[in-house]
């Protein structure tokens, strides 16, 4: 099974996982079965089950469901997934994933890959194993998940943000992944262009204005009024909240807005590409 360890400065995580990890603990002596018992039950290894019972792995969805049934918990331990599911994310993700549930419009800008929120997962797999150093595979396996995790916001059929994604030219014509990923990744572009909630431009190669030339950034308007800006760059992020900055960035967001093509231009250029590709 691959499992992924608890970040050791995941406190919250940590927490999560102590809970659940002395739960099976308790549920499993009640049976009164051993750990090489109960793992042969449920189809792990004893090393495993020991793991999961000193709250050093987080257990996968499967391995909760089985020991449900073979525990007879009648749904107890079942239960206990949607939590584990938020503790496997990376923590940096978990927060942000937090700002987006609370936020009424989403507006972001990139110039480099897709916005996260936008990505299918082939393409999202070429963008993390382009890193170097290189994830490891389960590292990597962990990314993934999480940013396919984030994008419920925009299929779920609740009440959803309004989003506005301003996208470089350059995104859609770097072949991450391959051609066929790239063709995919360009239908999803299309799905979520037509979706009513949504704005999607692109800033074109050929313009000779460009005042994101400077990376790219992400602006969460939230439900309280207060605004958060989220930049990246190599090996670190950053968060602003203070109304000085978030004004910036904020003023800078409709500029590029207003420099890029229109979203029926935009999507017109999306097709054009992807029939291209």
């Amino acid at each position: 099974m691959s499992d992924w360890d608890v970040g050791p400065d995941d406190d919250e995580a940590g927490a999560v996982l102590r809970t659940v990890s002395r739960q099976l603990k308790l549920w499993r002596e009640a049976a009164g079965l051993t750990q090489a018992e109960f793992g042969a039950a449920i189809g792990y290894g004893e090393d495993l089950v020991s793991s999961v019972e000193r709250g050093r792995r987080i257990p996968r969805p499967e391995y909760l469901d089985n020991a449900d049934e073979v525990l007879g918990a009648g749904g107890r331990i079942a239960a206990m997934k949607t939590d584990v599911a938020e503790a496997r994310y990376p923590k940096k993700v978990r927060d942000v994933k937090r700002l987006e549930v609370d936020a009424v419009q989403i507006c972001s800008y990139n110039n480099s890959v897709v916005d996260g929120l936008l990505q299918t997962g082939d393409y999202a797999r070429a963008v993390f194993g382009s890193r170097r150093p290189p994830f490891t595979e389960e590292e990597l396996e962990q990314q993934l998940v999480a940013r396919l995790a984030r994008q419920e916001i925009i299929s779920s059929a609740t009440a959803k943000p309004l989003f506005s994604f301003v996208l470089c030219e350059a995104t859609l014509r770097r072949p991450i992944g391959g051609r066929m990923a790239m063709r995919g990744q360009l239908e999803r572009l299309v799905e979520v262009a037509r979706l009513p909630n949504v704005d999607l431009q692109v800033l074109p190669l050929g313009s000779e204005e460009n005042s994101g030339i400077d990376g790219s950034f992400r602006l969460l308007k939230l439900k309280d009024g207060a605004t958060v800006g989220l930049s990246e760059a190599p090996l670190t992020s950053r968060v602003f909240c203070h109304p000085k900055e978030t004004t910036v960035l904020d003023m800078r967001y409709g500029i590029i807005r207003a420099q890029a093509l229109t979203p029926r231009e935009s999507l017109a250029l999306i097709e054009k590409l992807r029939g291209e590709t």
